[in-house]
């Protein structure tokens, strides 16, 4: 059976990205194709071939992918994929939208609905040009929502990370998913049950991700805190944190996973869709300190691997570090509950299956 890897862009290296790296790990003789590559800022694929479309022509769609939103169905469209069985999309945006033969199979590993489409607000609002050309940018994914809905008919079957992503797949598409939740690369993370002081935030400085509430509450908590990434806000959250809390920019994976094993707490303070830090996170036996909803209903246990806080808030998420600090944790128990649950060979096993059963059924 001859199979093709899909993903939308690997131009970065977040939670999509990772998974979609594992994908590729576990089919390595599958083909591998994305819209535009940079081989020096996102996933190792080993030196393999990765076949792009006609916006890798273009110098600056590495840089500023997503100004060329509109051009990339198109440019799915476009690839050839008439000599594989089986392709396999890893999309939280385009990549869905690619052709088969009809008698090929496609599902799609959804990271998400088109986010920029459909929470149009929440996900650009940090973009200063957005306000102003907001009634230009609507005519425009006026039409691409039309497109989002047509292209997303595409695979035969959806695979979700969570089952909040699963509803808004239903809800939006109207298809049916299928709900395997995602995997860490398990290996990766240091297991260490003596903590240091401080927490740790994760994080692409997005405002959707609300690092603002966790600068917030730890100015007023005043104990130390450490935060990883970069972003459109970091600037801004920089001017406004007290002395307590440091900001590294971007760390190297080894670093990153040093940290978290070291770390009191891990902090999530956004809706995620599904949310791989919490896992890394308790894969490292630490607890996390998360907003009760989205992804990390899927993923967490409050009082076993960390808290979940009700309200989006500062004032929530101080509480809840006040009470998360009152509790005995079990590191060992923690880890074991990310390993038992989220591990690569948990999530490939279902996987497996499921390929297997879909196609006996064809």
């Amino acid at each position: 059976m001859k199979i093709a890897l899909v993903h939308d862009y690997l131009t970065q290296r977040g939670g999509a990205e990772r998974v979609f790296e594992l994908l590729c790990q576990h089919f390595p003789d599958a083909d591998i194709f994305t819209s535009v590559y940079d081989r020096h800022n996102t996933i190792d694929l080993d030196n393999r071939e990765v076949h792009t479309t006609f916006l890798q022509n273009i110098p600056a769609t590495r840089k500023y992918f997503r100004l060329f939103a509109p051009f990339y169905y198109s440019a799915f469209r476009a690839l050839d994929l008439k000599a594989y069985d089986l392709i396999l999309s890893s999309s939280a945006s385009f990549a869905k939208g690619v052709k088969k033969r009809p008698d090929a199979l496609h599902i799609c590993f959804c990271h998400n609905i088109t986010r920029f489409l459909w929470d149009t607000n929440t996900y650009l609002r940090e973009y200063g040009a957005y306000s102003v050309l907001k009634p230009l940018i609507e005519l425009v994914f006026a039409k691409m929502r039309q497109q989002d809905i047509f292209y997303a008919q595409s695979p035969d079957y959806y695979i979700a990370n969570s089952t909040t992503v699963a509803k808004r797949i239903q809800d939006t598409y109207h298809k049916e998913a299928l709900v395997i939740n995602y995997p860490i690369s398990d290996r990766r993370f240091i297991f260490d049950d003596q903590k240091d002081d401080y927490c740790l935030v994760s994080s692409r400085h997005l405002s959707y991700k609300r690092l603002d509430i966790i600068v917030k509450a730890f100015n007023q908590l005043d104990l130390p805190l450490i935060v990883t990434g970069e972003g459109p806000e970091t600037k801004q959250l920089q001017t406004k944190a007290g002395r307590n809390i440091k900001f590294l920019g971007h760390v190297s994976d080894r670093d990153r996973c040093n940290l978290m094993s070291k770390a009191k707490f891990v902090i999530v303070a956004a809706l995620e869709d599904y949310g791989l830090v919490p896992i890394e996170a308790n894969a490292s036996g630490t607890p996390v300190i998360a907003y009760g909803a989205g992804g990390v209903l899927d993923t967490q246990i409050s009082g076993l691997t960390g808290i979940l806080f009700e309200e989006q808030t500062a004032d929530s998420l101080k509480n809840a570090v006040i009470e998360a600090q009152t509790i005995d944790w079990d590191y060992a128990k923690i880890r074991d509950h990310a390993l038992s649950n989220f591990s690569e060979a948990v999530f490939f096993k279902k996987v497996d299956q499921t390929l297997a059963e879909i196609l006996s059924s064809r």
